[in-house]
């Protein structure tokens, strides 16, 4: 059997080889096919996952804790107590990466020139550091000391708009626990620049303690947000935190916090397998074409085997071998590639001349493709089923032959 099978191997790529320029050709349209497959699908897997990664960072986290009302009325009425009791326990857990608690409310701010509506956000600077953008993205001026730090942070388009600067003093105004106007002054003591540019205008972040003095909340915070090891895998993290938060507070992860981040993956998903699809359709024109070809100039040939015993099934199986060994190979250089075209990139591609505006999507200006096996998998074996069955109907006709009439074929 094993024999049988390294002869017919053998003949088939020897085969191969007969018309060097159809072959090469192919060979190339392969190549040019797997590494379109796989570096085309790690852009968009390195875009998707930038998305993700930065909009989980922005404030979400992979996981956040609130009043069941909160998210629908996220005003100081809705407020819950800080954590204690087997919830601290469980955000101390191995699982959990970091936690911060927050105070965030709708308010207005207002400059000398001008006035916006914002979301004023209450941090503990320590643990805001860990778990969200807020120091990594500062560019003027200093971070939070404390989580009494009377200063406030602004991001640099909401600055420009109050026509506002470092070290200058704006107003602060909301609704406290008696729905009574609450305002104060806060001097801007830093800035930032957000990867998404509708950050900068809408968020400003002041301390904890402060806001809870400004709303007089006592220690009430609005959430409470988790962040684990891998957003992809948060199913066990949230399981633990929402049985250890009981039934009186809500727990959810990020793709329900931002539905349309959480769209994206599965969005993905389906790009990846279409576009190998269209891909493969593109190369199984030239496979068929190639091996029509090559069956047409061995019609004789095919006759003369068949006349001196050898099975139709072999014959099959010769024509097929061909095909696989065509793209097994082809595969093979696409792949490899595909990875030195990738390896050089992991450090990002700057898209920001040809994708202005694509931070208003969540996208940033900077790709870092992702190369993930499983991508690379599903292509080749995709390709291999679907090149199989695209070979079956050349492979099947030149099994089929008449030996007398193919060997007399002029």
């Amino acid at each position: 059997m094993m024999g049988g099978l390294k002869i017919v191997f053998r003949l088939a790529w020897r085969n191969l080889w007969r018309n060097h320029r159809r072959t090469l050709s192919m060979l190339a349209a392969s190549v040019v096919g797997a590494w379109a497959m796989i570096f085309m699908t790690a852009w968009m897997r390195g875009m998707v996952d930038d998305m993700v990664k930065d909009g989980v960072t922005v404030l979400p986290g992979h996981l956040q804790i609130h009043n069941p009302a909160f998210r629908d009325d996220p005003t100081i009425a809705n407020v819950m107590a800080t954590p204690s009791g087997a919830l601290l326990e469980a955000l101390d857990r191995p699982q959990v990466v970091a936690w911060a608690t927050r105070v965030r409310v709708p308010a207005v701010v207002s400059s000398e020139r001008d006035t916006a509506g914002v979301t004023l956000v209450g941090i503990e600077p320590e643990r805001e550091r860990d778990i969200s953008f807020v120091a990594d993205d500062l560019s003027e001026g200093r971070y939070l000391e404390s989580r009494d730090d009377r200063g406030l942070i602004v991001g640099r388009k909401l600055a420009e708009k109050l026509e506002t600067d470092l070290g200058k003093r704006v107003v602060i105004m909301s609704q406290d626990r008696d729905n009574e106007i609450a305002d104060r002054g806060f001097r801007i003591v830093g800035i930032f620049d957000s990867k998404l540019q509708q950050y900068e205008e809408g968020y400003v972040f002041a301390g904890e303690g402060t806001i809870q003095e400004l709303l007089d909340i006592g220690d009430a915070i609005s959430e409470v947000a988790i962040l684990g090891h891998d957003y992809r895998n948060v199913e066990g993290l949230h399981r633990m935190i929402a049985e250890a938060a009981g039934p009186n507070l809500e727990v959810l992860p990020w793709h329900e916090l931002d539905s349309y981040l959480g769209s994206m993956l599965a969005v993905m998903d389906g790009f990846v397998v279409v576009w190998i699809v269209v891909v493969f359709l593109a190369l199984s024109f030239g496979l068929v074409n190639t091996l029509v070809m090559a069956v047409f100039e061995r019609v004789r040939e095919i006759g003369l085997m068949l006349a001196l015993g050898m099975t139709p099934r072999s014959i099959l199986t010769q024509i097929l071998a061909e095909s696989i060994l065509l793209l097994i190979i082809g595969l093979a250089i696409g792949n490899l590639a595909a990875w030195a075209s990738i390896e050089p990139l992991k450090d990002g591609i700057d898209v920001s001349i040809v994708g202005e505006g694509m931070e208003y999507f969540g996208s940033a200006a900077v790709v870092y493709p992702a190369l993930y096996l499983k991508d690379v998998i599903l292509a080749n074996v995709v390709v291999i089923v679907l090149g199989f069955f695209a070979s079956l109907s050349p492979a099947w006709r030149a099994s089929r032959y008449d030996p007398v009439r193919a060997i007399t074929k002029v």
